[in-house]
């Protein structure tokens, strides 16, 4: 059994150092990783980023982490991994890594994401270069994460993203933005592999639990949704569940 504890959308800032803390130094007797699904700041940029390497940075757990919209927001994305990666945690996107657990390999295959809508509501790639660029750059997100998937050997595969490959998890927030928050082309990615388990986040009024066309489970991990810490889920066991959570 591999167990994998998550959360996304901390928005951390100066002001939220110490709030995670406690629960995270509990993480070895609840988690073998912990996984961050974007969000990790409010603006995106290199200070609070290394805030949010104070907070989940040095754990005795390996931590891996996609960026989110907000960590976009000041245009420093590249200066925020930089931080994060000196911390010792692990940025994917469109990439993955591959964690050895107590005889067991876990790859994880993370990107951001980007909205786009789903089936019967979704942007088509056609008409002004405006919209093919919106379009385009969501399955651009959609063939790197397919492509990390792929490029793994495991016993257990991971997908880690910040946006939505299903509009299950978006459930409690307006219609009229699902197409902000998330693409079916994610979704689409993640069928195309053996993955045994999706997460994300940005949906904070959403709702925890949907599947994949394909039969995937998906959990939205945003840290107001799970409303704790983080959540645990099992892999290579019975159930994908959150058997196993601790502390708000």
């Amino acid at each position: 059994m591999i167990r994998i504890a998550a959360v996304g959308d901390v928005h951390v800032d100066k002001d939220v150092v110490g709030r995670y803390r406690p629960a995270l130094e509990e993480l070895p007797d609840q988690a073998d990783a912990l996984l961050v699904a974007g969000d990790l700041t409010r603006h995106g940029t290199p200070e609070e980023a290394r805030c949010f390497a104070k907070e989940f940075g040095g754990l005795a757990v390996p931590v891996v982490v996609v960026l989110g919209n907000h960590d976009h927001q000041s245009d420093q994305q590249e200066q925020v991994t930089e931080v994060l990666t000196d911390a010792g945690i692990t940025v994917l996107e469109g990439a993955a890594t591959v964690l050895e657990i107590r005889g067991h390999r876990l790859g994880i295959a993370g990107t951001k994401g980007f909205g786009g809508g789903f089936a019967g509501a979704c942007a088509s790639n056609f008409g002004e270069r405006e919209m093919k660029d919106f379009v385009g750059t969501t399955e651009r997100f959609a063939t790197v994460l397919e492509n990390a998937l792929n490029s793994v050997e495991c016993d257990a595969l991971v997908a880690l993203t910040h946006y939505a490959p299903v509009p299950e998890t978006l459930v409690g927030e307006p219609l009229e933005i699902y197409a902000f928050l998330g693409s079916y082309q994610l979704g689409r990615a993640i069928d195309a592999a053996p993955t045994a388990l999706a997460l994300h986040g940005h949906a904070h009024h959403g709702s925890e639990r949907g599947r994949t066309p394909g039969g995937v489970p998906v959990r939205n991990v945003a840290h107001p949704v799970i409303k704790q810490a983080y959540n645990v889920y099992q892999l290579l066991s019975d159930e994908v569940d959150a058997t196993l959570a601790t502390a708000r």
